[in-house]
């Protein structure tokens, strides 16, 4: 297991996420770093100037080719650029990249939610190398799937698969919300993998906090690993993320190590 650390941020404008980008340059200068994105709000916004409507199944967009070439022009030419430019600004040699580039990310499409795949392996060798170098990946989550073809990918997934790929040791997924609750509505620090499908199961974890929690399971294929999902909206998310035990909800593996895909 490495000491890399996997973040995934929301793709809100980057004046709203200038405190937590701060943070990851931060971390960034201690050790390695790789920075995944979303952009789910400001798709939304570029289809409904179109005309497009928004359709969503269990907590993932549903892609037609109209939505990928919104999703592609947004998430890889806006996004990324912005959030590169961020880090650069920061005084972190950032690099845009998404998930097609070099094959980077391994992807099987996701039957019946049109051009939308599922991270199945990684190229792991591409991010070693700009991680080897110094430099901060900046992925976007778009890939290629088995038949080549680009598609959407849920950004939790792309994060996850990364962090798995390339045996990391944390995996931070920036949201909205401060952590999992219970059916009490309780925040539960803490959440092992039997609890989070029986809160699944009923209904309690629902929307797209589904494909998050699916994602931070998919991380932890290394004892020692954990997951962390927390509110890129709270004071020194990141650093609380990383430190605090009673921040967020933290979800961790016991299992022994397997082969990095």
């Amino acid at each position: 297991m490495s000491e890399i650390l996997v973040v995934k941020l929301g793709g809100t404008t980057i004046s709203d996420q200038a405190e937590v980008l701060g943070e990851v340059a931060a971390v960034a200068r201690m050790r390695p770093v790789v920075l995944v994105h979303g952009g789910g709000k400001r798709i939304t916004e570029w289809l409904e100037r179109m005309g497009v409507p928004s359709k969503f199944e269990n907590g993932l967009r549903v892609t037609d080719q109209a939505a990928l070439e919104v999703a592609a022009a947004v998430l890889r030419g806006v996004v990324n650029s912005e959030l590169v430019a961020g880090l650069r600004d920061l005084g972190v040699d950032a690099v845009g990249l998404s998930g097609v580039d070099g094959g980077l990310l391994v992807s099987e499409r996701v039957p019946g939610m049109g051009l939308v795949a599922h991270v199945v392996g990684l190229r792991r060798d591409l991010l070693d190398a700009v991680l080897v170098g110094g430099q901060v990946p900046v992925v976007a989550p778009l890939a290629r799937d088995e038949d080549g073809i680009v598609c959407n990918v849920n950004a939790d997934d792309a994060a996850a698969g990364i962090a798995a790929g390339l045996g990391a040791r944390q995996l931070v997924l920036m949201t909205d919300v401060d952590g999992v609750r219970d059916r009490d509505g309780r925040r539960l620090d803490t959440l092992t993998s039997g609890e989070a499908e029986d809160l699944i199961a009923s209904g309690v974890i629902a929307g797209g906090m589904v494909p998050k929690i699916r994602a931070a399971l998919t991380a932890l294929g290394w004892e020692g690993s954990e997951a962390i999902i927390a509110d890129a909206s709270a004071k020194g998310a990141l650093e609380r993320a990383l430190t605090d035990p009673t921040f967020g909800t933290r979800i961790a593996s016991s299992r022994s190590a397997v082969g990095a895909a």
